[in-house]
């Protein structure tokens, strides 16, 4: 009985003694080739943490698919596709759990390939520490100087430098001294603080889990020894309260929570806080758990948080320390991380999430954009695939935030295509833009509907797209002359028109046709608000611009009227000339030729110029509009 006890005591106290043992999240990363995936499989062998079964498997696996003639190839561990086994890469992210009798380790392990370097951004997003691979026969590659710049754009303060493959360079210390002396020279520039240098080799097993006796020279830790050891924690200093509203917990009429993980700073019944961004204030009446009530919760720790007044809160809001709430803008200067094959056009609306809130958002300006090889400064006026820039971004609403270097979860956000839904992007903030303080709403007596009544009629914006030689201005000036002559007031705005003043500065590249349409919507936006039926007559060609303009008007307001002419049709036509230009390659980046046009989905309005003059075009939609 006594020996059953004892040996139940004593796996209480080994799963207590796990339960509080610290958990380190870090990455590998580096270049294609440098052994990633090698090492953390050589971590996951030599600490026993495989099954006998996962051993068979694998040395199974290291005849079929193997790189090193028939030996164990312990990348195989964790290069689990099958695109990656038989091209011997890594391309997705691969996340390891393993632990020692001192640490708990969650490792993600980081594809080398550029074109995969969005993968790798995603790894590093979660990480306390990241191990860089470099391989002793190459040195410092281009890709390994992207992995730090984006570790360091994503606060990642401790690096160990794993100079791997030394056994291919006959364990030689100068090689080791000339890697490691470069790449703190390049640490220094990215403001790595902490860079810790081992020479191994992964694939023998050199300095992993024991010294070398190969490397006599080196007197440092091993691998495994500095992940153990090493120390991550910030500095608590004292950081207010914040913590981000996940979900309004509302289980019966008598009880009303907001759930959430503090994300900074402690809070205790009783104290005093300020919902952001409402600025609405009370005080905390309890912290509920699953456990029962707490007297005091702190960073880290999801709870259920009371407050002693009736205030509306909605998930993507923050509580914030009463005495120090969080900054709270809607303009914004902020690093970014391009993820998608489609390039960033600046004034293109995306969706910004940071948190739980989601807002909608667009790069206002590049401000440069980053050689990840040299740190040097470069203009832009886009950013393709995988390319980093320091950029100002502009959303539709403030929100609470602060910067990344403070705060994680309030500092990071991500942006997202609006029709597909897909994360185009990953970023930092940095501060928020004087301009968002300084300038406010100026309160206006005359109201828009005081307007509008004033002259009788409703305000409009009829937008009329299509390919150049659809007719979109000749239906546009019909349209208005019909409605001037029925007592209206109106503006038409014409594509070519505003191109000699207000737009004269911009060309036709897909960055210029994006600003282009935002200028013009804001233009129609105003006249809408002076009461007037605006026509605006534009190719166009994108969807995500339209429906820009669109969402910058109440609804029911915006009415496209798609003038549906063919390719060929408009072509023929031709009264301009461009299109023989275009064929010619004496026009560049003409809608139809060698740019693309995006038809709309669900227009308001359809005419088939090909089955209808442009006065019967003109009769259907100003009956649409009056109807």
């Amino acid at each position: 009985m006594n020996a059953a006890s004892d040996h139940a005591a004593a796996v209480a106290a080994y799963l207590q003694q796990h339960e509080t043992k610290g958990l380190l999240r870090f990455i590998t990363c580096g270049s294609v080739d440098d052994g990633k995936s090698t090492l953390i499989g050589r971590l996951l062998h030599d600490t026993k943490l495989l099954f006998d079964d996962q051993l068979a498997a694998l040395e199974k696996d290291s005849v079929r698919h193997g790189t090193q003639n028939g030996e164990i190839d312990f990348a195989l561990l964790v290069d689990g596709l099958a695109a990656e086994r038989e091209q011997g890469i890594t391309i997705d992210v691969a996340y390891r759990y393993f632990s020692t009798d001192r640490r708990k380790f969650i490792v993600a392990d980081c594809p080398g390939h550029e074109q995969y370097t969005r993968n790798m951004a995603t790894g590093a997003s979660t990480a306390e520490l990241a191990v860089v691979l470099v391989d002793a026969r190459k040195g410092l590659l281009t890709q390994t100087r992207r992995h730090s710049y984006i570790v360091s754009l994503l606060g990642i303060r401790h690096v160990l430098l794993a100079v791997n493959k030394m056994d291919l360079v006959g364990y030689d210390e100068g090689v080791f001294d000339d890697i490691v002396a470069g790449y703190r020279e390049l640490a220094a520039q990215l403001g790595i603080p902490n860079v810790q240098p081992i020479p191994l080799s992964a694939l023998k097993g050199d300095n992993m889990l024991e010294r070398s006796p190969a490397m006599p020279w080196y007197d440092g830790p091993t691998l495994l020894e500095y992940l153990e050891s090493v120390d991550t924690s910030r500095a608590a200093g004292t950081a207010a309260l914040r913590m981000p509203v996940q979900w309004v917990c509302r289980p019966n009429q008598n009880f009303r929570g907001f759930a959430g993980t503090i994300a900074a700073g402690t809070v205790a019944p009783g104290d005093p806080v300020v919902v952001l961004p409402s600025g609405r204030r009370s005080t905390v009446a309890r912290i509920v758990t699953a456990d029962g009530d707490l007297p005091r919760a702190h960073a880290g720790q999801p709870v259920v948080l009371t407050l002693a007044d009736e205030v509306d809160i909605s998930r993507g809001d923050v509580i914030a320390a009463g005495d120090a709430p969080a900054e709270v803008a809607d303009q914004f200067a902020a690093h970014l991380l391009w993820m998608s094959d489609a390039p960033l056009l600046p004034g293109r609306p995306y969706w910004l999430k940071i948190g739980a809130r989601t807002v909608s958002a667009q790069v206002t300006e590049i401000k440069h954009k980053v050689d990840v090889n040299t740190q040097a400064h470069l203009a832009a006026k886009h950013l393709d695939l995988n390319e980093v820039a320091y950029c100002n971004l502009g959303l539709d609403q403030p929100i609470p935030f602060e910067a990344y270097a403070d705060n994680r979860t309030l500092g990071a956000f991500v942006l997202i295509d609006r029709q597909t839904n897909a994360t185009v992007g990953a970023g930092t903030l940095d501060f928020a833009l004087r301009r968002a303080a300084n300038i406010h709403w100026q309160h206006l007596e005359v109201s828009k509907a005081a307007r509008a009544r004033a002259k009788g009629q409703t305000a409009r914006c009829l937008w009329f797209t299509g390919l150049s030689g659809a007719g979109k201005s000749t239906i546009a000036n019909l349209v208005e002359k019909r409605l001037l002559a029925l007592g209206y007031h109106t503006y038409l705005l014409d594509g070519d028109n505003v191109r000699h003043g207000l737009n004269q500065d911009l060309g036709f590249t897909d960055a210029d046709r994006v600003e282009n349409v935002r200028r013009v919507g804001e233009v129609a936006k105003l006249m809408a608000d002076a009461g007037l039926i605006v026509l605006c007559a534009f190719i166009s060609p994108f969807r995500a611009e339209r429906r820009m303009v669109r969402d910058m008007l109440p609804d029911g307001e915006f009415i496209e009227v798609f003038v549906d002419t063919p390719l060929d049709e408009a072509e023929r036509r031709d009264a301009k000339g461009l299109y023989r230009k275009a064929r010619a390659g004496q026009l560049a980046n003409f809608t139809g030729i060698d740019s693309p046009y995006e038809e709309p989905e669900q227009a308001e309005i359809r005419i088939d110029t090909t089955q209808m003059s442009p006065e019967e075009a003109a009769d259907l939609v100003t009956r649409a509009l009056l109807d």
